[in-house]
């Protein structure tokens, strides 16, 4: 008789456990097929130098951020471009002559999303780095000389 009870105990420890099991399975199936959803990016390359002291008004979301990591007088925007992101497809994007970037999506989770990125040289990598961003926020990527100063990339998510 205490064996049967025994048996039976066992038996229900068992199928408790397959399904909590089933559950975590569950729930980490849906939590990675999120990966694959589409992301708007939005990537600024901005022209910096300490030649003159105009910032440019479609800037002003970053500014302070430019003052506070870059030492220029002036920020002009060259050139605005919005990518579709779905993951593990990377997006190329010429930057300038003989520079391009490369960005990929590799993960996305319920606040962030990480992209790669990349910056060619004449068909070199010059950088390889990860960010991780929050909906709306935006990162400052310091980039190649150009003309009187600097490439400075804003690269920021929408999801």
């Amino acid at each position: 008789m205490a064996v049967r009870r025994a048996r039976e105990g066992a038996v229900h420890l068992v199928r408790r456990a397959d399904l909590l099991f089933a559950l975590v399975f569950f729930i980490l199936f849906l939590s990675t097929s999120v990966v694959f959803a589409e992301v708007e990016t939005r990537v600024r390359i901005i022209e910096a130098s300490n030649a003159g002291s105009s910032i440019d008004p479609s800037l002003g979301d970053v500014h302070d951020q430019l003052g506070t990591l870059f030492n220029f007088t002036s920020y002009r925007l060259l050139r605005e471009l919005n990518l579709s992101l779905v993951g593990n497809r990377p997006v190329e994007v010429l930057i300038h002559r003989g520079r391009s970037m490369e960005v990929t999506l590799f993960g996305q989770y319920l606040k962030t999303v990480e992209l790669r990125i990349k910056i060619r040289r004449d068909g070199m990598n010059i950088l390889n780095t990860q960010v991780r961003l929050s909906h709306g926020r935006t990162v400052l990527i310091g980039g190649p000389q150009h003309g009187e100063g600097v490439i400075i990339l804003a690269i920021s998510a929408r999801f």
